[in-house]
Formats: structure tokens, C-alpha cells, sequence
């Protein structure tokens, strides 16, 4: 008889974050993420954080980006109903630090 547990180890969304914070302080953040998720998986994830760019940005309506990624309307009503979720500095933290990585891009 084993006596190991019968339940996961990882039963925690903070344990998630725990682990990404160690990875990012290890410099091992891009690894860890490659090995989590699958190229689809982040190709979906990318499209996220497009998606939250473009709303959060306001020049768009959720049709125009729809066609400018290539998913859905409904993906883009769920990513503004999740911001609705979120106050006002937090919308202003996200859209600050997405604009700051757009424009290391554009150098």
C-alpha cells in the first residue's frame, strides 16, 4: 500500500502564483511557462492579453477587435466582463503596463 496521498499536491491558485513568482525571481519564468502550456495555449494567452490591451485602450469596438485578432466576439465580451470585475486603479495598472511593453516593442 502507498503512502502517498490520494489528492493533488497543487490545490491552490496562490500556489500557481507562488510558483511563477520563484520562477520569475529565477529567471526561469519563459521556461516554466513553455513547459505549463501548450503553443496553443499560449498563442490563447497572447491573444488575452491583446484583447485586455484593446479595450483597456479604448479605440476599438469589440467587433473591430474581433477582426484585428481573429477570435470571437463573445472572447472579447468575456475579457470586458472580467474587467468590469476590477476597479479603476486596477484597470489603470494593467493599461500602464501593457503600454509600457508596447512601446519596448516599438524601440
Amino acid at each position: 500500500m502507498s503512502s502517498t496521498p490520494e489528492t493533488p499536491e497543487f490545490t491552490d491558485w496562490q500556489q500557481v502564483i507562488d510558483i511563477l513568482h520563484q520562477a520569475a525571481t529565477e529567471q526561469k519564468d519563459d521556461t516554466l511557462l513553455k513547459l505549463l502550456l501548450t503553443p496553443d495555449e499560449r498563442t490563447v494567452l497572447l491573444s488575452r492579453v491583446n484583447i485586455l490591451h484593446e479595450l483597456l485602450n479604448g479605440d476599438r469596438s469589440q467587433r473591430k477587435i474581433s477582426e484585428l485578432l481573429g477570435v470571437g466576439v463573445a472572447t472579447i465580451t468575456r475579457g470586458s466582463n472580467e474587467l468590469k470585475h476590477h476597479d479603476e486603479a486596477t484597470k489603470a495598472w494593467l493599461s500602464d503596463l501593457l503600454q509600457q511593453q508596447s512601446a519596448k516593442k516599438a524601440l
